[in-house]
């Protein structure tokens, strides 16, 4: 039984950049995702400020969340993955702090879209929604519920168009 704790957030720091590799590289099953961080930080999709590490009291890093740059159509928005955890920490809520404390920098900084190609029973616990209700899709074919929207400000609706992720992603 996994115990729930009280996880610390920040945004990342140069010393943080190996453990973040290493946790994303322990919590998927192959090194794509710790790759893709290490390519995006070099990217101009990288936002300084919306790469966020969820520690523990001692200043362990557990969990990982990263938010870059892509667009809806023309619209600028963010891009929510990866979102990592170490395995023995998974379902202690350090994953969720993470995401938590990234979209609220990201609300901070006056952004208002994200999209996230996930998990569709745990992605809703943040707002996302279906994206395809919005007008928003992929150019590659995914399960439709797995690519979800959410907007920061609802003073701003979830714009229609296609997800053009940063370079790295591939897509």
């Amino acid at each position: 039984m996994s115990i729930r704790r009280q996880w610390l957030t920040r945004a990342e720091t140069n010393a943080d950049i190996p453990t973040i590799h290493a946790i994303n590289a322990a919590a998927f099953d192959t090194p794509m995702e710790a790759d893709l961080v290490d390519a995006l930080r070099a990217d101009s999709s990288w936002i300084e400020g919306l790469s966020i590490v969820a520690t523990d009291e001692d200043g362990k890093l557990i969990g990982y969340a990263l938010l870059t740059r892509c667009h809806i159509g023309e619209t600028p928005a963010l891009c929510l993955a990866p979102v990592a955890v170490w395995p023995e920490y998974q379902n202690t809520g350090a994953g969720s702090a993470a995401i938590r404390a990234a979209l609220k920098a990201a609300e901070d900084m006056g952004e208002h879209f994200v999209v996230v190609l996930g998990h569709p029973a745990y992605y809703p616990r943040f707002g996302f929604t279906r994206a395809s209700t919005h007008g928003i899709g992929l150019t590659i074919d995914v399960p439709d519920e797995a690519l979800m929207a959410l907007t920061l400000d609802t003073d701003h609706p979830l714009p229609s168009g296609t997800v053009r992720y940063a370079a790295p992603f591939g897509i």
